[in-house]
Parts: C-alpha cells; structure tokens; sequence
C-alpha cells in the first residue's frame, strides 16, 4: 500500500499528549495529529475527541518514507467514519422515578454516617 498526501487512512491511537495523538497506521507507519489539526475550534483537551486505542480516519498531510511517519490531520472530516449515533429514548416518567426514591438514598447514606460516627 503506498501512501500519498490528500489520502484518508486509517489508523490507531496509541499515544496522547497535551501538543497532539500519535498514531499507527496498517503499514507500519506511525503519525502525528498536531492539536492544531483536530479541529477549527479551539482544542482545551484532546480527549475531548479521541481515546487511546480509539480507530479513527485522518489525512495525510506530509509523508517521511525514510522515517516511516505521517503527519495526519482529522479536520474537516468523519474521523470516526459512518459511525450512527444513537440517542437514548426518553420515557414519560422523565426524573419522577428519580424524584421518589431520592428520600430512600438520602436516608440510606444518612443511616450509614451515622453508623460509622458511633463505631
């Protein structure tokens, strides 16, 4: 498989510093997706977007063949590929359930408390 700048490949995330994720590719090639490339918006935390060992899709942006590493870029693109998001439903009981048993957990912790205070 050669690799050009413009392609999206896929790759895996194997490192996280505050500066960008480092990641392997199939080929034994490794990257980098500087904090500057992950978004347009101002990145605080990188694992805001990725995890360790997460795949994901990124951009080739540069190429060393003689090093084996890639600088990639995910903006602008699915990096996460076609994955559907689903929701979670909302029931008619919204936090009523909640709302009852409160008391319960209240005067469960409570009795707890106390019962560590008198030991």
């Amino acid at each position: 498989m050669s690799l050009r700048i413009g392609d999206i490949v896929k790759c895996k995330v194997v490192g996280i510093q505050s500066y960008g994720v480092f990641v392997e590719l199939n080929n034994n090639y490794t990257g980098l997706i500087h904090i500057s490339e992950i978004s347009d918006k101002f990145v605080s935390n990188i694992t805001d977007y990725l995890t360790i060992n997460e795949l994901i899709y990124a951009k080739i942006l540069e190429i060393d063949y003689k090093k084996r590493r890639v600088k990639l870029s995910i903006k602008n693109i699915k990096y996460r590929g076609n994955v559907k998001i689903t929701k979670i439903k909302e029931t008619p009981h919204g936090f009523s359930l909640l709302k009852k048993a409160m008391p319960i957990f209240i005067n469960k912790k409570l009795n707890e408390y106390i019962s560590k205070e008198k030991a």
